[in-house]
């Protein structure tokens, strides 16, 4: 390891004798000490001889030369510098019930999924960290109004005296139209939903009996309509895909082509993903936990409602929730030994690293003939006395250890204070000042000591954690127990800010900025610096902006790029911004953290880059010797894999730490890439379309740019995806 940050230092290589030097020097030696050896040649066995006890010498000096690197992680030991575990990563499991359940069911915190099983990899097992509660929804008011506005201010309720709310729950009167007469871009309705129990994050199936001979004027394959939820504080959408709406924009299509009874309404679901947090709200005078469904117009739809749907019946159930799960495996009740009653003395857990303990990992000491005791996990034994039940817990080898008993001097602040009276230290007697000392040496106990023959045992801990869990939308199918009514899990988000144990590199890089800071926020890069340590791993890059007219006083504005997996990279697809995000339990551990180190009256806001794709579309021509179609695959490869990797928050940029923040991309830029690949002859034109995000979804913009500005809070990054034509397209072509 070189410490290259630190390049005023001097080399810390004590003896830079190499092998090749000490078998020169003894070779040298020869006629000085054995002049009748003069055979000098590689196979004589004295030569033999002396490369055996050079390469010894050699291995003995590479272990002396480590001594200044033991003395600085023995420094960085003494400044409370532990090497960080792994992160977990964190993700969102939907459960689905195999059906409708006729009162509310919880499933417990701690069911655990996977991904499949290779015989190549593991699974990757995620936990669910909190219960999920699988309410049961009732519809309480059915309202339309002209115009969709945040806070709804003239709604009309269309439950009438002719409809009617049977044992079941489900409505059903007269006809009634959802949107205006001669339907308008923004008409939209509501749906207030009451319910005992909380309804966060469930999976709801709301059924719409509508009236199957009314045209609507649509295409039933793009609906112009869009499904939202409120949050509490935004409209977020909750129709995850078209074909959870079987009524097809209220169109009912397929049922009519299928309807053979000549009925004439007929029924179908829309199957909404409520947020994690949908709260009860007053809207004018109604109150409940409110959906809209809202008539707009995209740029791909072709036409909008000719005639209002209209619907005779309405029913809602959950048949599902989401609820947040971490990468992580429970282990409990592990018996760790049986205590010597001796100061010091250290357990290893099975398995190891481990994750940050919670409040209910924790170890409990069960003295022979007495009652557990719970002991509690402390940093360091510095504040700990002999009488505080304390352990230490190293992450990384699941080490445990209890407090040690140090020798130490005694009133010290006494012997200097008589050091400093003494002034002529000729007439003192030298031997009764070392006597002084070393009666003045004490033991003092830091921790108490678990009672001799005391079983010893951790509760709980989990294990898991690092790149390997940041997986794909739908990597995690499988449950690892069965459990009563849930017929299917399924993660419908990727995995995000999951990052390896912290190498020794940068813990190393790591001290200078905590001596900087002293763990206290005030300047730009204490919040920086902080910020990542708050992540324990899981953070790559952090900016704070600086302060400007638009940003309020004493509000700190943190950008922060969570690590991801960058295997995608290699494998010729790039890292799309969704691997980016900020998990809720981050910004939670994040903001907790840096609440405890900043001053007073000093806000922290947490945020995204403003990420902007970048598409690249050129040509090249080969050189002579790589025209076969294997080299051309490789090299297409090659130059694929080194955009994505270029084109990075995290590995991108010349010096590849990541693309810096607020850089444009520049053609030029793309073309030194593009030349340095082994077999590329020269280039044709190179265009590069911006990726733009519009609303909740992507872009890619039609017409090239010469450069692409992410803009002075954003970044770069490159990923791909078929539908959005966000691959790099690169040609070959035949030279002239």
């Amino acid at each position: 390891m070189n410490f290259d940050f630190l390049p005023k230092l001097p080399s810390s290589k004590l003896d830079d004798r190499t092998f090749d030097d000490l078998v020169e020097e003894c070779v040298l030696r020869i006629p000085r000490y054995c002049p009748e050896w003069t055979d000098h040649n590689l196979s004589d066995p004295g030569i033999t001889l002396i490369e055996l006890f050079a390469w010894l010498t050699d291995q003995m000096l590479l272990r002396f030369n480590q001594v200044p690197q033991k003395n600085y992680i023995a420094f960085l030991e003494l400044l409370g510098i532990r090497l960080q575990p792994p992160a977990p990563a964190h993700t969102e499991l939907t459960f689905y019930l195999s059906a409708g359940l006729p009162e509310a069911y919880t499933i417990p915190a701690g069911l655990e999924a996977a991904t499949i099983r290779t015989q190549t990899t593991e699974a990757i097992i995620f936990r669910t960290d909190s219960p999920l509660i699988i309410g049961k929804p009732r519809i309480q008011h059915f309202l339309t109004a002209q115009s969709s506005e945040d806070i709804p201010q003239s709604l009309r309720e269309r439950f009438t005296s002719s409809w009617t709310r049977q044992s079941d729950g489900y409505w059903t009167g007269s006809e009634q139209p959802i949107f205006e007469e001669e339907p308008q871009p923004g008409n939209c309705f509501y749906l207030a939903i009451n319910s005992d129990d909380p309804l966060d994050g469930n999976v709801l199936d709301v059924t719409f009996r509508g009236a199957a001979a009314t045209p609507t004027g649509i295409n039933p394959n793009q609906p112009p309509r869009k499904w939202e939820a409120w949050d509490g504080e935004n409209w977020q959408s909750v129709l995850l895909q078209e074909s959870d709406d079987k009524t097809r924009g209220f169109s009912f299509y397929e049922i009519v082509q299928q309807n053979e009874s000549g009925n004439s309404s007929v029924g179908a679901t829309v199957r909404l993903h409520l947020p994690q947090n949908w709260p009860v709200t007053n809207f004018t005078s109604y109150r409940g936990r409110w959906l809209r469904c809202t008539f707009t117009i995209s740029e791909t739809n072709q036409s909008g409602y000719n005639n209002p749907p209209r619907i005779a019946g309405l029913a809602v159930r959950s048949i599902g929730g989401t609820v947040r799960a971490s990468h992580s495996k429970l282990i409990q009740d592990e018996r760790l030994g049986i205590s010597n009653g001796k100061p010091g003395q250290t357990f290893e857990l099975y398995a190891a690293p481990i994750l940050e303990r919670t409040e209910n990992e924790y170890i409990l000491v069960t003295p022979a003939g007495g009652l557990p005791q719970r002991w509690t996990e402390v940093k360091d034994f510095a504040d700990s006395g002999p009488q505080d039940l304390h352990y230490t817990v190293d992450s990384l080898t699941a080490r445990i250890q209890f407090g040690p008993l140090i020798r130490e001097p005694s009133q010290l602040k006494q012997q200097t204070q008589v050091r400093s009276r003494i002034q002529q230290p000729l007439l003192d007697d030298t031997s009764v000042q070392v006597s002084t000392l070393e009666n003045n040496q004490s033991e003092h106990q830091y921790g108490a000591i678990p009672p001799r023959g005391s079983e010893i045992k951790m509760v709980a801990y989990r294990i898991g954690g690092g790149r390997k869990g940041n997986v794909q939308t739908g990597a995690i199918q499988f449950l690892q127990s069965a459990y009563p009514y849930v017929t299917r899990v399924i993660n419908l988000k990727p995995a995000i800010n999951g990052a390896d144990a912290e190498s020794l590199e940068q813990a190393v890089i790591k001290a200078p900025r905590i001596l900087r800071t002293r763990d206290r926020a005030v300047t730009a890069e204490d919040f920086e610096v902080l910020a990542q340590q708050a992540g324990r791993g899981a953070i790559a890059r952090v900016r704070c902006l600086p302060a400007n007219s638009q940003r309020q006083a004493g509000i700190v504005s943190l950008v922060v790029v969570p690590f991801a997996n960058t295997d995608a990279i290699t494998q010729g697809k790039g890292i799309a911004p969704e691997e980016f995000g900020l998990s809720i339990a981050l910004q939670e551990q994040i903001s907790n953290y840096l609440n405890e180190r900043r001053l007073l009256g000093v806000q922290v806001e947490l945020q995204e880059p403003n990420y902007v794709g970048v598409s690249v579309q050129t040509e090249i021509a080969l050189e002579p010797a790589y025209e076969n179609p294997f080299a051309r695959e490789e090299i297409l490869r090659n130059l694929r894999v080194a955009l994505y990797k270029y084109l990075n928050p995290l590995t991108g940029g010349i010096d590849g730490r990541g693309w810096p923040f607020g850089r444009p991309v520049y053609t030029s830029d793309i073309v030194a890439l593009l030349q340095q690949t082994t077999g590329v002859r020269h280039l044709g034109p190179v265009l590069l379309f911006p990726i733009r995000k519009q609303g909740e979804n992507w872009r890619r913009q039609s017409s090239p740019e010469q450069l692409i500005d992410p803009g002075s809070e954003g970044l770069i990054c490159s990923w791909a995806d078929n539908n959005l034509r966000s691959n790099h397209d690169i040609q070959i072509i035949r030279n002239s």
